[in-house]
This record gives structure tokens, sequence and C-alpha cells, in this order.
């Protein structure tokens, strides 16, 4: 068998001098042409230069893998460092600014200021995995009352999924078709579910409702990171399942503000690949967001109140860079470390559950 090189050409074994060190430079060799009347063959002389150019070809193939990692890994290094230091200087910013109360919207500059940043991290974090704004939004449970701030984050959520979706319209649906295969059943069992959400928003406390979705959640991300990644759910994948899902995002969207949890956890069984479960989740989310939405400004307009109103004319752009800067990061990210964030999120969102039943113990500490 003849020796390859780097560009294709096959040397012959004898015509590689005794020390290996080289290729004798008038050495024949045969290349293959395809052209219209088939496959052809002729001979080829090799120059000294031609052998400079493989030698060099050569170490060029040796010392590129070698630094691809590296550069990676400091591009790595460099981005965890902006990172940090954007959460220093933030955090060092909502620490200067003033306490005094009722100043913008019924709070203190510092309250709003920390808001501007929860808001910030629910953009970036939501336009990375394609879900999870409210989820990390819960937090600004602490400073806000749950008619006030369930209402703010649906709608924050549906700019920030409609800017999200328009940025990846290649990956949404694109036909009716494409809709029923993919996020059609779980939003016509959000359409049954939210009413019922938003009834628990207004008559019961549901505290016990969250804490107990809240710690399935969080135990179900933890098991999902450690479980084997071969691992996929079948038989849970028709338009029945599909409605039935739907129909529980719907039921804690109307009363949480991220509806999307159950159908993450649905997706994420299933073993989608990232592009398919953002065209599942996305469109789901907007609709559920958009509907509840309706139906509070139908059934309780008072909870649109003129903070409400204010509150949002405020949040809104902390929305627009947080998002963007979501899915630059998510357009580099390989579908394995896209599951382990989407995992990390679904932590996070049942801790917020949890924190929601909390709020008041965890406000008496300050």
């Amino acid at each position: 068998m003849g020796a390859a090189t780097p560009i294709g050409i096959e040397i012959a074994e004898e015509d590689i001098t005794p020390d290996g060190r080289g290729i004798r430079p008038e050495a024949a060799c045969t290349a293959v042409a395809n052209d219209n009347s088939g496959l052809t063959q002729r001979s080829l002389k090799r120059s000294y230069s031609h052998l400079a150019l493989v030698e060099e070809s050569q170490a060029a193939a040796k010392a590129e893998p070698s630094g691809r990692p590296e550069r990676a890994r400091s591009r790595k290094a460099t981005l965890w460092l902006f990172a940090v230091a954007g959460l220093v200087v933030a955090g060092t910013f909502i620490l200067w600014c003033p306490t005094t109360p009722n100043a913008v919207a019924g709070l203190s500059i510092r309250e709003l200021a920390s808001i501007e940043a929860i808001v910030f991290l629910s953009g970036v974090m939501s336009g990375l995995s394609g879900f999870g704004f409210s989820a990390i939004g819960a937090t600004t449970l602490l400073l806000l009352p749950p008619i006030l701030q369930v209402p703010l984050f649906q709608t924050l959520s549906t700019g920030n999924q409609l800017l999200s979706a328009g940025q990846l319209h290649e990956d949404m649906p694109k036909s009716p078709k494409d809709l029923w295969a993919g996020p059609g059943p779980c939003m016509l069992g959000g359409v049954a579910g939210v009413p019922i959400g938003i009834w628990l928003l207004s008559h019961l406390p549901a505290a016990r409702l969250m804490a107990l979705f809240g710690t399935l959640l969080f135990l179900y991300a933890l098991y999902s990171l450690f479980r084997p990644a071969s691992f996929k759910l079948r038989g849970f994948d028709g338009p029945v399942c599909g409605a039935v899902v739907g129909f529980l995002g719907g039921v804690v969207g109307g009363f949480t503000a991220f509806p999307g949890a159950a159908v993450v956890v649905w997706t994420g069984l299933r073993g989608l690949p990232k592009a398919q479960h953002r065209a599942i989740v996305q469109p789901y989310i907007i609709m559920s967001q958009i509907y509840s939405l309706g139906l509070i400004a139908l059934l309780h307009p008072s909870y649109l109140s003129g903070q409400f109103w204010l509150l949002l004319a405020l949040s809104l752009p902390a929305v627009v860079p947080g998002t963007l800067s979501g899915l630059a990061i998510y357009r580099r990210m390989s579908d394995l470390n896209f599951k382990r964030v989407s995992y990390l999120l679904l932590g996070i969102s049942g801790i917020s559950l949890l924190a929601k039943t909390c709020a008041q113990a965890i406000m008496s500490l300050f």
C-alpha cells in the first residue's frame, strides 16, 4: 500500500528514501482525476518545492489540534472573567443606590435597580435556553406582591420570547403541519389549564401546591444532571401526551408566570435536540403568556394598575440586551451543554417556587 499525503496523493513505499526523512524528488506517483469520461489516471512528477509544501502541511496538521483547545479555554476564561466582573459591578452599583422608600413606582432606587438586574439576568437565561425567564424573575417576589409580579413577568416574558423566536425564526414552526407536529397539542392543553391557574392565583394561597411542584422540579433537575446521557422516554410523544403536559403547564403558569417547566421536562425526557426543543417550548410559552394576560385583563383589570405599567416601562429596556446576550451564547453551545443549562434552570425554577412559599419568612430576615 502506498503512503497518503495530506493533499490526497498516494506515494509508493519504494519511493520513500531509506532514512524515512523525505521523498525522492523525481519519484513518480499516481493521481486520479474525475472528468466526464470517467476515472482516469495520470503520472505526476514531484518537485522539491512540492515536497516542502507537503512537509509544511504535515507540520500544520500536527500543530493545529493542540492549539485549538488552548484557544477555546482562553476564550472561556475570558467570558467567565467578564461575567464575574459584570456581576461585581452590578452588585456594587445596587449597594450604592439610595434606599429612600417610594422613590419610583412605590419602590426605592435600590429595589428598582435590583429588579432591573434580575430582569436582565432573566433575559440572558431565557435567551440561552428558551425558557426560565419567570423562574429567574421569581426572586422579585421578595420585593413585589404576587398579583403585581405575575402579570409583570408574564408581559416581560412575552417580549423576551417574541424577540428570541424572531432571532431563531428558522427553527420555529412554519406551517400548520409543523405546528401540530410540535407545540400544537401542548397549546391546546394550555388553553384549558391557564384559567385554572389564574383562579388559583386569585382565590387560593396555593402555597402547598407550589412547594410540591417546586420540590419535584428540583429533584428532577438533580436527577437529570446525573442520569445516563443515552436515556430517553419512549411511547409518550403523541398529541395526547402533549395536550396533558400543556394542560399542566397552563395551570402552573397561571399562578406562577412560568408555564414552560412541564413542557421542558417532557422534551427533556424525550431527548430532543436543542433546535426541536425550542421549536416546541417557545411557541407554547408565547401562547400561554398572551392568553394569561388577556384573561387577567378581562377578569381582574385591577391587577394592571398604574404601578404595573410604570414598572413595565422601566423594565422593558433591560430585556433586550439580556435576551440578545443569551442568544449569542446559545448559538455557540452544543446540544449536551444546552441540556445541562436546561436542567440547571429547572432546578432554579423549583427553588424559585419554594422561595415563593417562604417569601414572607425571608423578608422578615431583612
